[in-house]
Formats: structure tokens, C-alpha cells, sequence
């Protein structure tokens, strides 16, 4: 199919054929109930007692907005001075180990920050070795000196900050690796130094890419509840936590969630409000910009400041947690620790292989069709994501309890609780929180399919049925992979949603280590947590090979 002017046409909208059409039924049943967990959210908060709401109005509520906003901006200002920083240098700059650094830098991308928040809690608290240490050096005792508080605010800061700035990196990376080596070139003949051609130059053309990761490490921020818990930090995660399980009631909890929801929005739309109407264009470069050689001290300092987040981020507390499961060795032997990682492989594992074949059929549909309805539907699947996990708890707890009274109403259950409380409607949750994430994925995937494949197997006869599973399946099959290990991986870390949504006596390796973590057993939650750092490796290792793999195609002679 060609156009008046003999060009292919786009494959957008492919001509209409019987039964097509069902895709767009397909759609809409996937991202459907995606989309109940906030309209329950939603309707929830509206029809509930003002009553809870106004004594939490009047007690904690400016507490929960005060510690979420400073929480978010702290992090994000972090993330961008990390992130940012040691893409610069990565990309710009030629230093010792600067190979090395491209890919070690993603490693704080396996440790969750709640595993972070319990080490360092244990290092530098009074009684850690480092505050003991201190204190057999110099002889002071209690009171004779000051040691900043890990469980602060300050330290809720610092623990996100370490493990999500990997998000600012990547993207920046990308960025300024797409900028051309001209421009690069053009700052230099002009006297720029590396900071001034980064912060004049380099920095201001990445706006796009730095914007949607502080986007993304807001929401991660806002979402987390382990770090936060365990600092004492009152955020709005916490008190939807508190007031569903202390006071018990899903309305009050339901308003603060529906309060959290709407900030969220606020910071997507005053973050596409803040562009107004700047395009940032930057031709593609295919030739690695010649860079800045640094030496000296400058040197010194570029591998002080790329090393020195990998060895906070990763290596100190993977070295603390090696430590103490040496030192407790049962707990990885023990039978209940294998029936907690049993539990979190069967989530994590049937989770990530529904999420890929939703992601899947919402790809190819939107492939297939094109119209504004796929499309539609499609955004509404990925919603998930920019919704904090203790939120999609709240929203599917109170959908699946709604639906859960309906049938009891109607006599097709007796106990009133057939969805409610169960492995189901956990994965449910999860599905909600991370479909995202294999939409993501799976569609970059898809889109480096030729439409011409498509064509050559409608014109042999092949149902769009036979030819995703016959061609485009076997071609994007590690995209596939990708997106289930990124899945599998997020659902062994993800904790609140766990924690509100469990059936009972149904504990997975991050709730085992977060319950013993808040008893001050660090030792016995050694073991669980290590696990959960190994297997976070997996993405972190597909991403450093796809770094890799993506500097030796486009410079392929050293």
C-alpha cells in the first residue's frame, strides 16, 4: 500500500478486516480493570464519614504533607545531582575505570531502600560499630559528641536517593549520547570547561529525559513505605497503613489515598505545564564526541564521585548483609525462610507471566488498529505505575470487598469473601502497579518489527492471531524476557501492597525481612534480604549488557 507519491504508508491503521474489531473489545477488558482499583479509590472517599478525616485534619494530616513534599524534592534533587553528574562524566569525560563506571553505576538499582534504611541503621546507630569505634578512638561517651540521626528525614532522603538516581542516570545517559558531537565540539572551541559545557550546554538539551526520570523518582519516592516506616518518618503511605489497620477504616484511608493520588497528578501536570512551548531538538550523533581528558585531581575527583554512590549505594551494604549471614548462617537453611522465597517466586513468577501476555495483546492491538480507542486503553494499562503501591492496595482491597458483597447478596457465594484476601487479588494488585512496566518494554519491542512482516503474512493467509504468535513472538523474544524479569523483580521488592493485601500466613521474603528488620533482628533478616539483592541483579545485568551492547554498535572501532 503506497501513497499518491509512491512512499509506504505508515502502518498505523491497517485496512479493516472481519474480526478486527475484537481487538478493541480486548483492550478495553484489559485496561478496564486496571483502571477500578481508582475509581473504587475514588468513590470510596466520597461516600465515607468526614469524621476520621477531620481528626486526622486536625493531628497529623500537616505532618504527612510537610515530610511527603520535603521527602520529594530532596530526592529528586539527589537523583539529578547523581544521576546527572556521573552521566556527564560517563558520556563527556575520559578518566581512569570510566568503563567500568558506565555499567556499575546501575548496581544500586538491585538493593530496595529499605534494605539500605536497615544496614545503615545498624552501622551508624549508637550502638553500630561505626559510632563504637568513635567512641573507643577518642574516649567520649554519651553526650559528648554529635553524630547526625540515620532514622531522620535527612536519612530517608539519602537511602532513596542512593538506590533510585540509576533511574536519572540511564535516561541522561541516553540523552547525551543522542546529542551530536558537533555541539559538544562547538563548546569546546568556545572555551566552555566540562562544567560549563554541561550546565550551559549539555544540560539544558536534556530537559525531556531529566524531567520524566525526576517524574519517575517522585512517584517511587511517594510510593515507598518500608524506608520511611522504619525512619519514623509520618508520610502519606504511612498514614494510609495506620489508619486502615490502627483505625480501621477504609474510608478515612481511601481519602488520604484518593489526597496522594491527586498530588501525583499535580506533579505530572505542573512538570508538562513548566515546558509550555520549548522544543528541545538535538540531531542524533553517530560519533562518540571526543570528550573532555581529564587528569590529575580532576581525574581523582571524577572517580571519587562515580565511585563513591556505588560503594554507599551497593557495596557497603551488600558487604554488611554478606556479614551478618555469615555470622547467621540458618537463616538461609531454615525451612521457613525457603517457604517465604517460595511465596515470592510463585507472586513474582505468575505476576510477571500475566503481565507480559496483557502487555502483549495491548502492543499488538494498538499495532493492529491505531485508533484512539486502543490507544486510550492502552495509556489506562499503564496508569499503574504513577500510583503508589499503597494506593492500589486501598483500591483493589475495596473493589474486590464491593464485588466480594455483590455476590454474597445475590447467593452465589455464602461467606461473603471469595476474592477478597487472596493470592488472586494480590496479583491483582500487582498487575495494576506494574503492567507498566511490560508495556513499556514489550512495546519498544514491537515497534522494531517492520510493518512489511506484518504484510507478508496476511498476504500467506495468516490470522493477526498466527502472525503475532509465529512472528512477532519469536522475533521480540527478549524484549518478552526483559520486560518478565523487570516484572518478576519489582514484585519480589514491592512491600506495601504486600503487607495491606496478604492472605493470612502467606509472608514473602520482603515482609519476612521487614517484620524482623522492625524487631531489631537484622541478623535473622540478613539472609532474606540478601536473597532479595541477588535476584534484583537480574535487570541490573541486562541493562549493563544492553549498555554494552549499544556502545559497540554505534562506536564500533575503540
Amino acid at each position: 500500500m503506497t501513497s499518491q507519491k509512491g512512499f509506504p504508508v505508515p502502518h498505523r491503521i491497517r485496512p479493516w478486516q472481519p474480526g478486527l474489531a475484537l481487538w478493541d473489545w480486548l483492550v478495553l477488558a484489559i485496561a478496564g480493570p486496571v483502571a477500578l482499583p481508582l475509581g473504587a479509590v475514588a468513590l470510596s472517599a466520597w461516600v465515607g464519614s468526614l469524621d476520621v478525616w477531620q481528626h486526622l485534619g486536625e493531628t497529623v494530616l500537616g505532618r504527612y504533607v510537610f515530610n511527603s513534599c520535603v521527602l520529594t524534592v530532596g530526592v529528586m534533587a539527589g537523583t539529578a545531582l547523581m544521576g546527572a553528574g556521573t552521566a556527564w562524566l560517563t558520556v563527556a569525560c575520559r578518566f581512569p575505570g570510566r568503563r567500568w563506571f558506565e555499567w556499575a553505576l546501575l548496581l544500586p538499582m538491585a538493593i530496595p531502600a529499605y534494605l539500605l534504611a536497615y544496614v545503615y541503621t545498624d552501622l551508624l546507630d549508637f550502638y553500630g560499630p561505626v559510632q563504637q569505634t568513635l567512641r573507643s578512638l577518642t574516649g567520649w561517651e554519651f553526650g559528648d559528641y554529635w553524630f547526625p540521626p540515620v532514622r531522620s528525614l535527612p536519612g530517608a532522603i539519602a537511602m532513596l536517593a542512593l538506590v533510585l538516581y540509576p533511574y536519572v542516570y540511564l535516561l541522561c545517559r541516553v540523552a547525551f549520547l543522542e546529542q551530536a558531537a558537533a555541539t559538544l565540539e562547538a563548546s569546546r572551541t568556545l572555551g566552555r570547561s566540562p562544567w560549563q559545557s554541561f550546565w550551559q550546554v549539555a544540560l539544558p538539551l536534556t530537559r525531556p529525559a531529566l524531567t520524566a526520570a525526576l517524574a519517575l523518582v517522585a512517584m517511587e519516592t511517594l510510593s515507598d513505605f518500608g524506608t520511611v516506616q522504619y525512619f519514623g518518618v509520618d508520610t502519606f503511605t504511612t498514614g494510609i497503613y495506620r489508619t486502615w489497620f490502627g483505625m480501621g477504616d477504609r474510608a478515612a484511608s481511601s481519602q488520604l489515598a484518593l489526597v496522594l493520588l491527586g498530588g501525583v497528578a499535580a506533579l505530572m501536570l505542573l512538570e508538562r505545564r513548566s515546558r509550555g512551548r520549548a522544543q528541545y531538538y538535538s540531531r542524533p550523533s553517530f560519533q562518540e564526541p571526543a570528550g573532555y581528558s581529564l587528569g590529575g585531581w580532576r581525574a581523582a575527583a571524577a572517580v571519587i564521585a562515580c565511585a563513591l554512590p556505588i560503594a554507599l549505594g551497593f557495596l557497603v551494604p551488600v558487604a554488611c548483609l554478606i556479614s551478618l549471614t555469615i555470622q547467621e548462617p540458618q537463616t538461609l537453611t531454615d525451612e521457613r525462610f525457603w517457604s517465604f522465597a517460595n511465596h515470592s517466586a510463585i507472586l513474582s513468577t505468575v505476576a510477571a507471566a500475566i503481565a507480559v501476555v496483557l502487555a502483549l495483546l495491548l502492543a499488538y492491538g494498538v499495532r493492529l488498529r491505531g485508533n484512539w480507542r486502543v490507544r486510550l486503553g492502552r495509556q489506562i494499562a499503564s496508569l499503574g505505575y504513577a500510583i503508589p503501591g499503597s494506593v492500589v492496595a486501598v483500591g483493589v482491597s475495596v473493589a474486590l470487598g464491593a464485588l466480594d458483597q455483590l455476590l454474597s447478596r445475590l447467593g452465589l457465594i455464602s461467606d461473603g469473601l471469595l476474592l477478597s484476601g487472596t493470592v488472586a487479588a494480590l496479583v491483582f494488585a500487582y498487575l495494576v502497579r506494574f503492567l507498566a512496566v511490560a508495556i513499556g518494554t514489550v512495546v519498544a519491542s514491537l515497534d522494531k518489527i517492520a510493518p512489511s512482516l506484518d504484510d507478508a503474512a496476511r498476504s500467506l493467509g495468516k490470522t493477526p492471531l498466527a502472525t503475532l504468535a509465529q512472528v512477532h513472538m519469536p522475533i521480540a523474544g527478549g524484549g518478552l524476557l526483559t520486560a518478565a524479569l523487570l516484572v518478576f523483580v519489582d514484585v519480589m521488592k514491592e512491600l506495601p501492597a504486600t503487607l495491606i493485601m496478604r492472605p493470612f500466613n502467606f509472608d514473602t521474603l520482603a515482609v519476612r525481612v521487614y517484620n524482623l528488620a522492625s524487631d531489631e533482628r537484622l541478623a535473622e533478616a540478613a539472609g532474606p534480604a540478601l536473597a532479595i539483592a541477588v535476584v534484583g541483579l537480574g535487570p541490573v545485568i541486562v541493562l549493563s549488557w544492553q549498555i554494552a551492547r549499544s556502545r559497540r554498535q554505534r562506536h564500533p572501532i575503540p
